[in-house]
């Protein structure tokens, strides 16, 4: 057993606990808490009574604690020695360091040598001053985020419908009362699961229709005349819904007087979707026309009696055509009459913590506060008055996640890197290639509360406040804006991103101000927002220290905004675009063979989340509880796929393409079709799914092809060294070969205790449903 050097590592004093309501750290959700103080362990986690969640928390949710006093909390900044160790330093010399390195870099090679990837973890502070920061203190444009990786699909289609992007455009309480959901594409029983009690009306009414190429335990909701499961071949979910679109129009279905009153374009999308006819959809997709046909029907009936919705996740988003089959979705709510109404709509459902409010202030390449585009000169002009510079001074749009991240080590690419709140080594597409840029740069530096994987390739690592050791706002999947409030003092040597960006500004010379305040930064994120699309100004840390709703927008002086588009959409004019889409004629995806049973033939590649782990895992694999239940990637197959090439169950297995291969164990799935796989993407090292995605990107919206990738797979080895955590970081690296020393499984926690889940959690994680 390996462990980090015990400097690296803050000692574990008792701490005095001041306990706080708050929201969970992790999924957009934001399930209402409660932190209260522990005798001799870490603090207690209780469920609050929160229209989201209703006093339930998952198995994530009710473990979080265990993060605050975790033995592998790093405190203390490390900076690689010239013998090529992270050894510690103190805060002055590694930000000396690092502004050192920035005005050299932009020197020698110009602003945009220097680059920033943030998260969508972030808080709504942190996000708005690291836009301004990247902006301003290092003048690059070169600034992305990993919610490009998320809801950038769903986040370009809703701005193409609606004029706006908020993921859900009303309350998740609204959902309580419908007659009919059609949930493509998530599977929200294990991503979310106090989500899914809000599904309990629809599932009561025979109106539950999930569209999932798996039977996941969301598609098991559907069982016993609770509704329908859609099990389409993967990557046909956009014919899928042109031909619900057909059935609508042509079955007389359509909301004619909605269409008139409200909407452009309906001509051109009657003629767009004329030859996606049931046979012809059901060829494609796989799915019966009986099937198609009910949909159809149980939307429209709906939409005339108890409510419709349609809800989209990451499974139909994160696709080469991801914007293009978002728009259809929208495109099929929009012909039902759907979306603005007081009881039926459309959404889409966000993943990360602050995905919402992440992508709203400045992260995203082509944005500004407020949701702002950057290239709007209106935009530019009232950031720019805000800031107290020149409009000029303001970079114009960068590069989009995938491609920011192929720029790195490159000649006229970014040379020196920040990251914060993400771990692109694990999380990106072709993630050994990934790996090979940040090796490649003059320096990288990431902000982190843990050694992550990216963290371990890093020249400086910079250590964070965790969620609950700071104040701050995050805007959760509704468009609600809520508090985050320091329940526990942060370890003696950590900073807050804020404190170490002000710092970093000081020292470079930055104009405006930065301050380490959080509610100093969210005064100065609400004036630059004000009058944009997510209008802030209305809202400050009183209104939400009170227990207000805050639904933005939320102009100053008036009121928030519940629900959207009730009166008109965001669009000159007040109407919903009806945008026509279509597959492309060349394909997009990787080509899978069709007759999965051939020996050494391709088959789909599905990658997804696990109950117990979150995003790549650089937390949740350090919980004892989640990663005893999880400990590693299985590579869920259907046992006729695995008998025909060989392959036991719980034996281990090789997945490969052209990008790479990883190693897993193989676990026998009925509930997978015949030609597809499942991967969860927690995993790093030999057993990342992403060595296996490509970097191919929508050209919309630039996110990449996550969920459907060619591949082979055979019997293998589990390959020496690769423990049973699946949880593996790369520590002690040399001068001259960044990443390039695995000295084997590393295991972070010590000796993983097998623990049950909290009390009362079994009944939560099934949702209540």
């Amino acid at each position: 057993m390996v462990r980090l050097p015990a400097p690296l590592l803050r000692s574990l004093p008792g701490r005095h606990l001041v306990g706080a309501d708050t929201h969970c750290p992790y999924c957009a959700l934001q399930c209402a808490m409660t932190i209260t103080p522990a005798a001799g362990g870490p603090p207690e986690i209780a469920g609050r009574d929160f229209p989201t969640n209703r006093g339930g928390l998952c198995r994530k949710g009710w473990t979080s604690a265990a993060l605050l006093d975790h033995p592998e909390r790093l405190t203390t900044p490390l900076v690689r020695a010239d013998d090529g160790v992270l050894r510690p330093a103190s805060w002055d010399a590694a930000l000396g360091r690092v502004a050192a390195q920035v005005t050299a870099t932009r020197a020698a090679h110009g602003a945009d040598a220097v680059g920033v990837f943030g998260g969508g973890g972030l808080t709504n502070e942190k996000a708005y001053q690291l836009g301004k920061f990247a902006r301003l203190a290092l003048g690059t444009s070169r600034i992305d985020y990993n919610g490009r990786f998320c809801m950038a699909s769903a986040a370009a289609a809703g701005n193409r419908a609606f004029g706006v992007d908020r993921g859900l455009p009303f309350p998740v309480s609204d959902l309580d009362g419908a007659h009919t959901i059609l949930l493509l594409g998530s599977n929200v029983a294990e991503t979310m699961p106090p989500f899914v009690q809000h599904l309990r009306g629809a599932r009561e009414s025979g109106g539950l229709v999930v569209v999932d190429p798996r039977r996941t335990a969301t598609a098991d909701f559907t069982a016993d005349g609770a509704g329908l499961h859609l099990q389409p071949v993967p990557a046909t979910d956009l014919a899928l819904l042109l031909g619900l679109c057909h059935l609508v129009i042509h079955d007389g279905l359509a909301d004619k007087a909605y269409l008139a009153d409200r909407t452009t374009g309906y001509a051109a999308l009657a003629r767009s979707v004329a030859a996606w006819w049931p046979e012809r959809t059901s060829r494609t997709t796989g799915v019966p026309v009986a099937q198609l046909r009910e949909t159809a029907r149980l939307l429209a009936a709906g939409a005339r009696s108890g409510g419709s919705y349609i809800l989209t996740g990451r499974g139909v988003e994160q696709h080469v055509d991801g914007t293009d089959t978002a728009t259809a979705a929208i495109n099929l709510a929009l012909l039902l009459g759907l979306p603005g109404s007081a009881h039926s709509g459309y959404g889409t459902l966000t993943g990360q913590g602050n995905g919402q409010g992440g992508r709203e202030h400045g992260q995203k390449a082509d944005q500004l506060p407020g949701y702002r585009k950057i290239t709007d000169p209106a935009a530019r002009a009232h950031v720019a008055k805000v800031w107290g510079v020149e409009e000029a001074a303001i970079p114009g749009p960068g590069l989009p996640a995938v491609e920011l991240l192929a720029s790195l080590g490159r000649p006229g690419g970014v040379r020196m890197f920040f990251v914060h709140g993400a771990n692109p080594a694990v999380s990106a597409p072709d993630s050994t290639r990934v790996v090979d840029r940040l090796r490649s740069l003059d320096a990288l530096v990431v902000c982190d509360f843990f050694l992550s994987e990216t963290a371990a390739l890093a020249d400086v690592v910079l250590p964070a406040l965790q969620w609950a050791e700071e104040d701050g706002t995050v805007t959760n999947l509704e468009g609600r804006v809520l508090r985050r409030r320091a329940a526990v003092p942060p370890p003696p040597g950590a900073r807050s991103e804020l404190w170490i960006m002000a710092g970093l500004a000081a020292r470079l010379g930055a104009p405006s101000s930065f301050s380490d305040d959080p509610e100093t930064v969210f005064t100065e994120l609400r004036a630059a927002s004000a009058g944009g699309p997510a209008d802030y100004s209305g809202i400050d840390y009183a209104l939400l220290d009170s227990g207000a709703a805050a639904y933005w927008p939320y102009p100053s002086g008036g009121t928030g905004t519940p629900r959207l588009f009730l009166d008109a959409f965001a669009h000159d004019g007040g109407r919903a675009a009806l945008v026509p889409v279509a597959p492309a004629a060349t394909g997009g995806h990787d080509a899978v063979t069709r007759d999965p049973l051939f020996a050494g033939g391709a088959l789909a590649l599905a990658t997804g989340r696990l109950l117990e782990h979150y995003q790549s895992g650089a937390q949740t694999r350090r919980v004892p509880e989640l990663a005893a239940a999880s400990p590693g990637a299985r590579l869920l197959i259907h046992p006729a796929a695995a008998a025909a090439r060989g392959i036991p169950d719980g034996g281990p297995v090789t997945v490969a393409n052209a990008r790479g291969e990883a190693h897993c164990t193989a676990e026998y799935s009925t509930a997978q079709r015949l030609d597809t796989v499942f991967l969860p993407f927690h995993f790093p090292g030999l057993q990342g799914a992403n060595l296996l995605t490509s970097s191919a990107t929508d050209p919309v919206s630039g996110m990449p092809e996550f969920k459907t990738s060619s591949v082979t797979v055979a019997p293998g080895r589990v390959p020496a060294g690769q423990g049973s955590t699946g949880h593996r970081v790369v520590t002690g690296l040399r001068a001259g070969a960044r990443g390039a020393s695995d000295p084997g499984p590393v295991d972070m926690a010590g000796a993983l205790r097998a623990a049950g889940a909290r009390p009362g959690t079994p009944a939560t994680e099934r949702g209540g449903a």
